[in-house]
């Protein structure tokens, strides 16, 4: 088994892309694909599928939310080794994403306070490199982190 954070986040968001877990979050990383998986950093390309999508096409702004959490969570992770609870998360939307289409979502470790961590996640268009959103996310544990502050 894993041993490595790195490892043990990528294993649970590719089991969450193969459908493995709650439903609704399944549904909404099925099909995620890691590109790039480093401590604090993780790259993935997703492609909009048509069980995600509003009454119009577009990815339902909440399936959006719910990866860009996951993603972020994933990332942290494997900065810190253990599972934290978001304390803030917000999202600024520039545009959206139709069925079938492609983009890549990428996550870094921004900071680090020990008990709370922060985390940048940007999901931009695969074809052109658009700005579609961009989550900021702070996570708290009450697990001790012997990382040093990055702030």
């Amino acid at each position: 088994m894993e041993d490595n954070p790195v490892q043990r986040s990528n294993k649970w968001l590719d089991d969450l892309s193969k459908g493995l877990g709650h439903q609704l979050e399944a549904i909404t990383v099925e099909g995620l694909k890691i590109v790039k998986a480093l401590e604090g950093s993780i790259l993935c390309n997703f492609v909009v599928s048509n069980r995600i999508s509003d009454a119009d096409g577009n990815w339902h702004v909440g399936a959006m939310a719910t990866l860009i959490d996951d993603v972020g969570a994933a990332a942290i992770y494997s900065y810190g080794g253990h599972i934290k609870a978001s304390v803030d998360f917000n999202i600024s939307f520039f545009s959206t994403a139709k069925i079938h289409e492609e983009v890549e979502l990428e996550a870094k470790v921004v900071g680090d306070k020990g008990r709370i961590t922060s985390v940048i996640i940007e999901v931009r268009r695969k074809n052109n490199g658009e700005l579609i959103a961009l989550g900021k996310q702070w996570m708290a544990s009450n697990n001790n982190s012997n990382k040093a502050s990055k702030l």
